[in-house]
């Protein structure tokens, strides 16, 4: 099978704000001194991964997993137990899970996966799986030691809601990731007070929200259009 290049199928707008979204981080990360590889790396991987999603590709949750990888390594070395344990056992294994559930639902064919409509009983498990994923992680992060207690706990709570969303290919999941998002942005501006170098990682879910927020707008208007 000969590989197509992806970036070839973004429109014009989605193209500008992936090379807007990589722009920022690259100047981000020399503004910052260049110290910290992995977080270039992985802000890179994850705008990448974002736009892909965005647009309802597979190669999009394929690029989520590597970028759930980096970036618990990054909040392993930060102390952020929260974030490393969230991406590597919760977000990196239900990317893996949605990449066979994209796979297996392509609309009519095409790259675009089938978007559904989440059911009355999917958002009450949804809800209390939420919430037992919550309280046990409160309090092994307190166990930890875990800095930023509170902010690490709703970054879970979020990062699961959007998982689960994505998982079940609802459009709402680009709600709960903007929500995570600015939870993290608050994180990482903490961080960074304290090292500079990881200025990156602001830009980096600063550009993360903005595609979230396209990534809704995107989805919506193609579930309309599959729909039709």
């Amino acid at each position: 099978m000969r590989f197509k290049n992806p970036f070839k199928d973004l429109t014009k707008f989605e193209l500008g704000l992936w090379l807007i979204s990589v722009t920022v981080i690259i100047v981000s990360f020399a503004i910052s001194g260049g110290g910290d590889i992995l977080t270039i790396i992985a802000s890179l991987i994850g705008v990448t991964a974002l736009i892909f999603v965005a647009k309802g590709y597979v190669i999009g949750q394929i690029l989520t997993v590597v970028f759930a990888v980096f970036y618990g390594i990054i909040s392993y070395y930060f102390r952020y137990y929260g974030e490393m344990i969230t991406y590597l056992c919760m977000t990196a294994p239900i990317a893996v899970m949605a990449v066979v559930s994209w796979l297996r639902n392509p609309y009519e064919g095409t790259k675009e996966v089938k978007i559904s409509h989440v059911t009355k009983n999917q958002v009450i498990v949804m809800s209390i799986l939420t919430v037992l994923v919550t309280l046990a992680f409160y309090f092994i992060l307190k166990a930890m030691g875990t800095a930023n207690l509170l902010f690490s706990t709703i970054s879970i709570t979020t990062s699961f809601v959007a998982s689960y969303l994505t998982f079940l290919r609802s459009p709402y999941y680009a709600v709960a990731y903007s929500a995570n998002d600015k939870i993290l942005i608050v994180l990482w501006t903490m961080a960074t007070l304290e090292d500079v170098s990881y200025l990156p990682m602001i830009c980096c879910f600063v550009m993360f929200l903005i595609n979230d927020m396209y990534g809704f707008f995107n989805w919506r208007r193609m579930r309309k259009r599959q729909d039709g």
